[in-house]
């Protein structure tokens, strides 16, 4: 894990120069504990270790970026992982969770009913060793540490910063690290989403709630991992012409949104955009070979 392999791309040429757009490529940070995945756990783990804590426990999916960071983080770190994963034990592991245990996690599967009473499952598996982490990086400890993506490279030049929004974490770090003159635009993931706005404030000071920041839910694609044909042939299209690998789940609806937003006529021409590939290319693994350019 190399915090110095992230850099920003200039990616105009993808949406044929209209106006100034980059992406800041924290994707590069690792490829597994990957993009946004490592500035939310960062200091998670720096409080359970600071309290004596030995495990990491958390929750997610087959395919979740967060399941595998944290197995993967964790274990650098000197730590035991535990996930909750949403859904029956299937006959054959995703590839995602198969790695996840090669790193040590131990896993338990649990209905989809049951995963949404995390409380109750919390209450079920008291361990004074276990740091629990809620799916996602989701929290005020979350949000503090994804503040810190606009601090690794200068960022004070760019007006405009959007990102894809799944549990609204990354957001609200962006939203807290933003100044006076930017303005963060989230582009959800989910269909439906509308509670996702609430959750986003819910990490934020009542300072940082009057900032300037909009959320867009026009670019789902369906809802949470759903995608159509040309989706997959944006993707492709993205690593033909800039050698820029996307997933379906969160950042190729993102930059497909921005290409669409900047068409209408969404930003000033003048506009300096910073789009955060918040990397985890884990949903891809659900694709058949060949699929992908890459």
């Amino acid at each position: 894990m190399n915090i110095d392999n992230i850099y920003i791309q200039d990616i105009s040429a993808l949406y044929n120069n209209i106006m100034n757009i980059n992406i800041l490529r924290a994707d590069l940070f690792d490829s597994l504990v990957s993009g946004n995945k490592w500035f939310k756990l960062q200091f998670y783990v720096r409080d359970a270790m600071a309290a004596g804590k030995t495990t990491l426990a958390t929750f997610g999916g087959p395919y979740s970026n967060h399941i595998i960071a944290t197995a993967k983080y964790g274990a650098s770190m000197g730590l035991n992982t535990v996930g909750f994963i949403r859904g029956e034990k299937p006959t054959t592991l995703s590839p995602t969770l198969t790695d996840a245990i090669q790193y040590g996690m131990t896993l338990y599967f649990v209905s989809r009913e049951d995963f949404e009473q995390t409380e109750k499952i919390i209450a079920e598996n008291q361990d004074p060793n276990w740091a629990w982490i809620p799916e996602g990086g989701y929290g005020i400890t979350g949000a503090e540490g994804a503040k810190s993506m606009l601090t690794i490279k200068d960022t004070s030049s760019y007006d405009t910063i959007i990102c894809a929004v799944g549990t609204g974490t990354m957001m609200a770090g962006l939203i807290k690290a933003a100044a006076p003159h930017q303005k963060v635009i989230g582009l959800s993931i989910l269909k439906n989403n509308i509670s996702i706005d609430a959750a986003i404030k819910a990490l934020l000071t009542k300072e940082e709630a009057n900032k300037n920041f909009e959320m867009i839910h026009d670019y789902h694609f369906g809802g949470y991992a759903k995608h159509k044909p040309a989706l997959i042939d944006f993707m492709n299209e993205c690593y033909k012409k800039m050698e820029l690998p996307l997933d379906f789940v969160y950042t190729a609806k993102l930059m497909y949104g921005v290409r669409d937003l900047a068409t209408k006529g969404k930003f000033e021409p003048s506009s300096k955009i910073l789009v955060i590939h918040s990397g985890g290319l884990q949903g891809n693994r659900s694709f058949k070979k060949g699929t992908l350019r890459f």
